[in-house]
Formats: C-alpha cells, sequence, structure tokens
C-alpha cells in the first residue's frame, strides 16, 4: 500500500487556491456544497429577505475553504511555470 498522500483538490496552476476537485470525494464535497446553495435559495428566498441567505452562504463558503485547507494541496502563489520556487 503507498503512502503517497492523494489531494481531493489540487492547487490552481496561475494565482492563489484550489482548482477543481481531482477525486471523487473531492467531487461529493463540491457536489454538495453546490446542492446545498440550491436548497438555501428555496430556504431563504432573495426576493424577501437577503440578510438570512446571505449568512448562509457564508457559513456554507466557510465550510468549503475549511475543507479545501484541510484535504487539498497546500496553498501558494504560482506563477504557470515549473515547481522552483
Amino acid at each position: 500500500m503507498s503512502n503517497k498522500q492523494t489531494y481531493w483538490f489540487p492547487a490552481k496552476r496561475y494565482g492563489w487556491g484550489w482548482g477543481l476537485p481531482s477525486s471523487w470525494q473531492g467531487r461529493v464535497v463540491l457536489a454538495g456544497f453546490i446542492g446545498l446553495l440550491g436548497v438555501g435559495f428555496l430556504i431563504f428566498p432573495p426576493s424577501k429577505d437577503l440578510g438570512p441567505l446571505l449568512a448562509y452562504v457564508a457559513l456554507l463558503t466557510s465550510l468549503l475553504i475549511a475543507i479545501c485547507w484541510l484535504k487539498g494541496e497546500p496553498p501558494r502563489w504560482r506563477w504557470g511555470g515549473g515547481e522552483s520556487v
């Protein structure tokens, strides 16, 4: 069995942060995020009151960033070149 760590979210080639998921676990997390966003728009209609919807979206986004931070490649600024720092 290999000890090589597999990242759910690889780093972007340019800029800072993560790209699209590279494993099934990452895809499940991203699909869950998108699904819960849709449910949030049904529970908190923006035409009624915008505040609860914005709080809900902020909470979901914070959870997604936390999961990316824990299960993704360590973030750093990338210029698209080789792996030299």
